[in-house]
């Protein structure tokens, strides 16, 4: 009995094993869906519900024009270029802003001005200001 008991708790070890070699390398998320864990059971083992994961792709491409609003009441109007974003402050005036390295698309920056864009929030720096966090 203890035989098969100890048989039982090594194919589920196996198993997670082998879901957790699955696991990308380079920590970037894939594209979204939503996964239902894989797990045997034994005939007569009680079962666990067990909740779907879902995951979801960042590297979403940005859309070409976006409002933000920013904590402080602020909104900023960010139109992505590609390599390069032209932004549009509350106040009127315009910024251009190149990636920064020059082959991404989720940072740019010049001189002392930054903004790093992560999904459907963008967060904001400014030279000599507290950093603001916008969203879309």
């Amino acid at each position: 009995m203890a035989l098969h008991r100890t048989y039982r708790i090594a194919l589920g070890l196996v198993a997670l094993l082998s879901v957790a070699a699955c696991v990308p390398q380079d920590n970037a998320p894939k594209a979204a869906s939503t996964v239902a864990p894989a797990v045997s059971v034994a005939p007569g083992a009680p079962t666990v519900a067990t909740a779907p994961i879902t995951i979801t792709d960042v590297a979403a491409p940005q859309p070409r024009s976006a409002t933000y609003n920013c904590a402080g009441g602020g909104r900023i109007t960010i139109e992505n270029l590609g390599t390069s974003l032209h932004v549009l402050s509350p106040d009127g005036t315009a910024e251009d802003l190149p990636a920064s390295p020059a082959n991404q698309n989720s940072r740019y920056g010049a001189a002392h001005d930054a903004i790093v864009i992560d999904g459907r929030e963008a967060l904001v720096m400014k030279g000599g200001k507290t950093p603001v966090t916008c969203k879309r």
